[in-house]
């Protein structure tokens, strides 16, 4: 569970449960506007009239003030505050209780950047709390089906959501020796230009961000009791790195030795 101004997130993960919200504790409860999105094989959920069946990606959105139900095994659930989703949605009670397919992007785009967040064990100073539920906020609302005020205004928050798929990516191919911007961006569908900005802005460059994946890796690599006898050159190629003096130099750079003297 984690908690952000505006937006409390909870990943849930176990066999099948059943959730169940009775009118008695929908009447003890606020006025709360949450969005759940099935990350296992199959989901039910049910609310009102509703009853829906989530496919792997489908996301639901309901009211907290409704008594309903949920049979999954792997969800991420959010809770936002009303004013928040419904100053940004064009019609909020029209959204809610409609189930939006994972082919949405915006959806795709708000569970990727709410899982890189989650990842981070501080997220940091207030301000920074604050610009990132403000993302999450515009993202959520324009899965929901977002004002033209907002979705002119979230271009932050899309570009936000976009690097952190890029980060997300690359976390996943580091060691893949062949791995380009180019490559990551084809996977993002978006321009190798444009990607390229958003980690320029974010102070640190595509290869420089790579570069210091490998060279952790190789660290960690070379840290342990069992690798001491692999030559350094296979190290330097599981961790991704196809030329080992390349590997070499960057590896003193970062750690003030040579990989041979930190295993030592």
């Amino acid at each position: 569970m984690r908690m952000l101004p505006g937006v409390r997130t909870a990943l849930c993960d176990g066999t099948a449960a059943l959730y169940e919200r009775t009118s008695a504790l929908a009447a003890q409860g606020d006025d709360a506007i949450g969005l759940i999105v099935n990350l296992g094989p199959q989901a039910i959920v049910s609310q009102g009239d509703n009853s829906l069946a989530l496919a792997t990606g489908d996301a639901f959105p309901f009211c907290t003030d409704q008594a309903g139900t949920l049979i999954p095994t792997r969800h991420l659930g959010m809770l936002f505050p009303r004013e928040v989703l419904a100053s940004r949605v064009e019609d909020i009670d029209r959204a809610v209780t409609r189930m939006v397919p994972n082919t949405v992007e915006p959806l795709r785009l708000l569970v990727n950047y709410i899982a890189l967040v989650r990842e981070q064990v501080a997220v940091g100073s207030p301000e920074l709390r604050q610009t990132i539920a403000n993302h999450i906020h515009d993202l959520a609302a324009m899965t929901l089906g977002a004002t033209r005020d907002t979705r002119e205004s979230s271009l932050g928050a899309v570009a936000a959501a976009r690097l952190a798929e890029a980060l997300t990516d690359i976390s996943r191919s580091f060691t893949e020796p062949g791995l380009t911007l180019a490559a990551v961006a084809l996977r993002q569908g978006v321009s190798p230009r444009y990607l390229q900005r958003l980690f320029e802005d974010s102070g640190m460059s595509f290869t420089a961000r790579v570069n210091e994946l490998r060279l952790q890796r190789a660290f960690a690599l070379l840290s342990r009791e069992h690798n001491r006898s692999r030559p350094i050159s296979e190290i330097a190629w599981q961790a991704g790195f196809a030329n080992v003096s390349h590997f070499n130099r960057l590896f003193r750079a970062r750690f003030g030795d040579t990989p041979s003297g930190i295993r030592a």
